[in-house]
């Protein structure tokens, strides 16, 4: 929509080639008319732009065209379900599906809980609390076996027709046995031979899952080329699954992780490389942006840790440090020096590095977001999130 100024300025530039030219083609009849006319057609055009004003400053503002509710969904992993779950329904109003990250595969890449056996009771009476808010639930399916990534035995399904015929059958009876929306496969560091053999798998369980109208989403590696920077992102073929899953779940984070260097979790600049990549690969209404909710604490020169907004904000409080906020990348970070004597840096994620990434998944007129909750996010997050990606009532 252009802005109300060119609105104004459209009127104001008819009525001076009406009124201001006497020799022109107004300077007769056409003045006469338009004088005559004039009072009342002023007075219609004032109403309307006053309207559009009002629509203008009411409406809220995002930076580009999303004319379609967005889908917002929630993903928990299961060591956050309970505060996780908590703060969803206390925000019910601006998620439209939610996905708790509980489920991995055996030995044998068979499906199972991969949350700890004492957790049971907990994840059932959270998932009871998601269904009586309402919230379409969308469970994701790693490939984590007994608590690790695990190659192998996704492997082994993935390149065995009857095999992989036999794990889409599970899938599909778990997502109709415990009356999921649909089911989030998140199978992760595949490498590139298995690039076909993934994407057929997609096709199966898409369209198993369609007939029993159920809906499929499959996480992929954020990337800005086919190749990416790793054969792991070779093996998926984003526009394979964009033809079948009615989410491809782009993970916008981790550019920097725990055993890079320090920096920005998810660059700005790099998120919108992503987001104009994928767009030529997959259906625009189908592509949602992974957004963290977290950061890193680097040890300089090792290792960093996992860290939620809420405990980079007690290690700033606790060191007197002053979190920054670098520009270029729409990123917080500080440093500080540990009790040992060790230079410490961490980047992080805040309500105004979200707010950015929801503009840019906003601006591109992508499907939606998905929140990755690792725990204990900025509280003004949400407003943020309410303003740039209002979901329908």
């Amino acid at each position: 929509m252009r802005p109300i100024r060119w609105l104004v300025a459209a009127v104001r530039d008819r009525r001076e080639r009406f009124e201001l030219q006497p020799n022109g083609p107004g300077a007769a009849h056409g003045v006469r008319t338009f004088s005559r006319l004039g009072g009342s057609i002023w007075l219609l055009v004032l109403i309307a732009i006053s309207i559009l004003v009002v629509a203008f400053l009411v409406v809220p503002r995002g930076s580009g065209p999303m004319a379609h509710s967005p889908a917002v969904v929630a993903s928990l992993p299961f060591w956050n379900l309970g505060n996780g779950t908590d703060v969803v329904v206390q925000h019910r109003d601006s998620v439209n599906e939610v996905s708790p990250w509980i489920y991995g595969l055996d030995q044998d890449g068979g499906v199972l809980e991969q949350y700890p056996t004492e957790q049971t009771a907990e994840v059932g009476h959270r998932i009871g609390q998601l269904r009586e808010a309402g919230i379409p639930i969308v469970p994701s399916l790693a490939n984590i076996t007994d608590g690790n990534w695990a190659y192998e035995p996704v492997a082994a399904v993935l390149h065995d027709p009857a095999r992989r015929q036999r794990h889409v059958t599970e899938i599909v009876d778990l997502v109709e046995r415990e009356n999921y929306a649909g089911i989030d496969i998140d199978y992760e560091n595949l490498r590139a031979g298995d690039r076909q053999a993934f994407s057929d798998f997609v096709a199966e369980l898409g369209g198993a899952l369609h007939a029993k109208g159920k809906t499929l989403s499959v996480a992929v590696f954020a990337k800005d080329s086919d190749a990416g920077y790793d054969e792991r992102n070779v093996a998926q073929d984003y526009a394979a699954i964009g033809r079948v899953a009615d989410q491809v779940r782009l993970m916008g984070y981790d550019y920097h992780w725990n055993t890079s260097p320090p920096g920005s979790i998810a660059p700005i600049s790099w998120i919108r490389a992503v987001l104009d990549y994928a767009k030529t690969q997959i259906p625009p209404e189908r592509i949602v942006l992974g957004v963290p909710l977290y950061g890193y604490d680097w040890v300089v020169g090792g290792e960093g840790t996992g860290v939620t907004w809420l405990k980079a904000f007690q290690l700033a409080t606790e060191h007197g440090a002053k979190p920054q906020y670098d520009a270029e990348t729409q990123s917080p970070w500080f440093r500080y020096t540990d009790g040992q004597g060790r230079q410490h840096e961490v980047w992080f994620e805040n309500a105004a590095s979200s707010k950015a990434k929801f503009e840019a998944a906003r601006g591109s007129g992508i499907g939606g977001v998905y929140l990755w909750m690792f725990g204990y996010e900025d509280t003004d997050t949400w407003r943020e999130l309410a303003r740039s990606m209002p979901v329908a009532k």
